[in-house]
């Protein structure tokens, strides 16, 4: 029988019944990132001859890209098929894995490689007065809103301090319904995303809304902006 799994329930049965990770997307795919560990076994290859190279006795957890993906799920029903009966499908992917701020193994350059993980964070009901000089102080300029699970609601940044009532909460002063991006964002056409628009800096959060930190642009491109050394 097929389980279709969530990400904790893939980190319990690899920490507890030494289960095998196979990625069952196109070679590519695959090289590009993939879970620490895990085989390759393109769905197009299935079968029996190419099943042997895994352990039968062992789980088996197959995943693809994302959810949208349906390679996994008959990539599972096709083990179970050829003999495999501890069967698990990962319905959510790798992309779900690197969003969540995960290791992976691969060539992709992500925004989970060069995000500042130490903005400045306000809760909620905290009074601005007591977060405005360290807005002030860092070098994004901003603070972060979120309330007590650390789930994004909104920023403050300069503009957001001008003119704001004494004794005002980050809540009353914040601007809400600000653009995020995951971890798993691939960083290149981010970058040129956020040159069009003439944007500095993305919140990063979690696939759940939680705050992951910080994309900053001019982070990013300090090293390429060093002079020659040659």
């Amino acid at each position: 029988m097929v389980h279709t799994i969530d990400r904790d329930a893939v980190q319990e049965l690899l920490a507890d019944h030494e289960a095998q990770l196979v990625e069952v997307l196109p070679l590519e795919e695959y090289e590009w990132a993939h879970l620490p560990g895990a085989a390759h076994l393109p769905l197009k290859e299935l079968d029996e001859e190419s099943a042997a190279r895994l352990d039968a006795s062992r789980p088996v957890i197959v995943y693809c890209h994302d959810r949208m993906c349906d390679m996994s799920p008959r990539a599972a029903r096709r083990l179970e098929r050829l003999g495999f009966d501890q069967v698990h499908d990962y319905a959510e992917g790798k992309m779900d894995w690197i969003a969540a701020g995960l290791p992976f193994e691969g060539h992709a350059v992500l925004v989970a490689q060069a995000v500042r993980r130490d903005p400045v964070i306000a809760y909620l009901d905290d009074p601005v007065d007591e977060v405005a000089e360290r807005i002030i102080a860092d070098p994004a300029g901003l603070a972060v809103v979120v309330d007590r699970d650390h789930l994004v609601q909104g920023v403050i940044g300069e503009a957001e301090l001008k003119g704001v009532a004494t004794g005002s909460t980050a809540e009353q002063a914040m601007r809400f319904g600000v653009t995020t991006v995951r971890l798993s964002e691939d960083m290149e056409p981010l970058v040129r995303r956020m040159d069009r628009a003439k944007i500095h800096h993305l919140v990063v959060t979690r696939p759940d809304g939680r705050l992951a930190g910080l994309f900053v642009l001019d982070a990013v491109r300090a090293p390429e902006s060093e002079p020659d050394q040659g």
